[in-house]
């Protein structure tokens, strides 16, 4: 095992641009994209630097950096921050310049623009004009900044791209602002004395690695002390770097750079992460985030392989999006209805094979197979309530094989999918002691489908179970009455949310019973619409939690009937 090389430290913004250290954000990383929301939090956070009774200093965040040497590093996470900051920089040495150009104080602000200049942003060469800077940006940015805002430039206004526009826009925005601050005593010594104390007031924690898995390491570890890292840039910067580095030329980097832009606009970049590791998983031995770059740099080191990859990740994307939609035109109306079910249930493990299973199943057996995940997942999830781990390593087993064509069909996948299969006698004493707090909105949505369902199964009447017209009744009620005195408070606690509690009613006679004894209730029951509120009615002439458990367990019978799948309860 290969130890990790990570240095981390905090340092000022003067210690950061010193020492002719040098930062480049790499070529493909993600363009500028900070706006006015971003300058404005910016700016009053340096502003209430230099109230009088404010703080010292000020938190910056992470900056993430990957080097060989000591003196060079490319800008893994928070380009947006320091290309900020130096535009910011440069913002000061624009108004500077417009002192000098006005003829105010010009030989000693033209020395306090060049220290700067030559201390935060780098040089310019005397003879070429060319400037050799501490920062370079990627390829979208990088001309912008360095031939026009570097040397003070007016930067054009047409044929910009949209991450130019901002960058020409920050510039400009950043220069009023430092106008407006110095407008009553713009003096080149009070211009230069605000860089020279924010320098030191501004301080991130650095955090040095010495390649791209450490990298990916430290993201994941930020990622779960709840630091938000843009982790899949190393991924796409890590692909990049292949197809550049054998030779890639300019027209395969940028066709590589739109399907990754096609493919960020399905997904969209928070949700990137996820769909790669179950894109993965449907095709490869089990993987967990942490691992998932380590796996990809092991198994893509070729041009070839990094373009087959993207083409297939690109193909994929579609299906991946439309999983929790119900909504999406790749569905029929009946998958519709299992996919709402799925996403009502809270259930992701099981991505990885629907991906495999869309490509590799006819679409009459792919519809078989969500009927099948939802059985599933509703006896295992939801009603038992178990770990999702071995679940997930279950369907990455089962992705794997079908990906692979080692087992083929419906029926082979089924019989795979069996060891997740709750038995129908687990299944009928979990849901005999199921209790679900309706007081939490996801659990009453569960509820009322659950309700609903046992309905259909035994009147053969069908309803919408998100209907409002229909509420949940609570029989042993919420609160108390008078009518309820034979309840003891422990009993109230331990069987209230009890499933067998729970029937449906229509809301008007819902709220008209409210909290009413059981005999008020039970002549409801039975003018009810819905044959399991009628049944209560006529099989009950009291309500206590001996009569509750036997209610859900008359319920638990039905739901083994409606959950089950013949083929795995043989």
């Amino acid at each position: 095992m290969s130890v990790m090389n990570i240095g981390a430290s905090n340092r000022t913004y003067r210690q950061l641009m010193g020492n002719g250290l040098i930062y480049t954000v790499p070529r493909f990383q993600r363009d500028y994209s900070w706006t006015s929301t971003e300058w404005d939090d910016l700016w009053q956070d340096i502003e209430a630097l230099f109230e009088e009774g404010g703080e010292q200093e000020h938190y910056m965040g992470y900056l993430v950096l990957q080097s060989r040497d000591s003196k060079n590093f490319d800008v893994i996470d928070g380009q947006q921050r320091l290309t900020t900051l130096s535009i910011l920089v440069l913002a000061v040495l624009g108004n500077l310049q417009n002192l000098i150009d006005n003829g105010i104080e010009s030989d000693p602000n033209q020395r306090r623009l060049d220290q700067l200049r030559s201390a935060f942003i780098g040089y310019l060469d005397p003879v070429t004009l060319i400037p050799k800077s501490k920062l370079y940006l990627n390829r979208n940015n990088n001309n912008l900044y360095q031939r026009y805002l570097v040397p003070l430039e007016p930067a054009p206004r047409r044929n910009l791209k949209a991450t130019e526009h901002l960058m020409r826009k920050a510039y400009d925005w950043l220069y009023d602002q430092v106008k407006k601050r110095f407008a009553s005593n713009q003096k080149g010594a009070e211009l230069a004395q605000f860089i020279d104390s924010l320098s030191d007031k501004l301080f991130f924690t650095v955090i040095t690695v010495n390649d791209e898995l450490n990298a990916y390491k430290v993201f994941e570890t930020l990622n779960a002390r709840g630091v938000k890292l843009s982790s899949t840039d190393l991924l796409k910067n890590y692909l990049f770097s292949v197809v550049h580095s054998q030779g890639g030329d300019e027209h395969e980097l940028r066709e590589i750079e739109d399907q990754w832009e096609r493919l960020v606009g399905v997904i969209g970049n928070e949700s990137l992460p996820d769909f790669l590791r179950a894109y993965w998983n449907s095709k490869n031995r089990f993987v967990r985030h942490a691992e998932l770059f380590k796996r990809v740099r092991e198994r893509i080191a070729g041009k070839k392989a990094v373009f087959d990859l993207i083409r297939d990740v690109e193909q994929n994307a579609q299906v991946y999006a439309a999983l929790p939609h119900a909504e999406d035109s790749l569905w029929n109306s009946e998958q519709a209805e299992y996919i709402k079910y799925l996403r009502m249930f809270n259930v992701r493990q099981l991505y990885p094979l629907l991906l495999a299973a869309h490509h590799k199943l006819q679409p009459g057996d792919f519809t078989g197979l969500l009927r099948a995940c939802c059985i599933i997942s509703f006896r295992y999830n939801v009603i038992g309530s178990l770990a999702a781990n071995e679940q997930e390593r279950v369907y990455n087993r089962v992705a794997v094989q079908l990906s692979s064509d080692e087992i083929r069909g419906l029926q082979q996948v089924l019989t795979a999918l069996k060891p997740i299969y709750i038995a129908d006698d687990k299944f009928r004493g979990d849901f005999t002691d199921k209790v679900m707090r309706t007081t939490q909105a996801r659990n009453k949505r569960i509820v009322r489908y659950i309700l609903f369902e046992i309905e259909r199964h035994t009147s053969g009447s069908s309803y919408d179970f998100e209907s409002d017209a229909y509420n949940i009744e609570h029989i042993m009620p919420e609160s108390l009455q008078e009518a309820w005195d034979h309840i003891g408070d422990r009993d109230h606690e331990q069987f209230l949310y009890r499933l067998g509690n729970m029937t449906i009613l229509n809301k008007t006679v819902n709220r008209e019973i409210g909290n009413k004894g059981f005999n008020t209730k039970r002549e409801a029951f039975a003018q009810s619409e819905f044959k399991i509120t009628q049944r209560i009615a006529s099989e009950n002439n009291r309500w206590d939690p001996d009569r509750i458990v036997a209610h859900q367990k008359w319920l638990a019978r039905q739901a083994t009937a409606i959950w089950r799948i013949a083929q795995l309860s043989d």
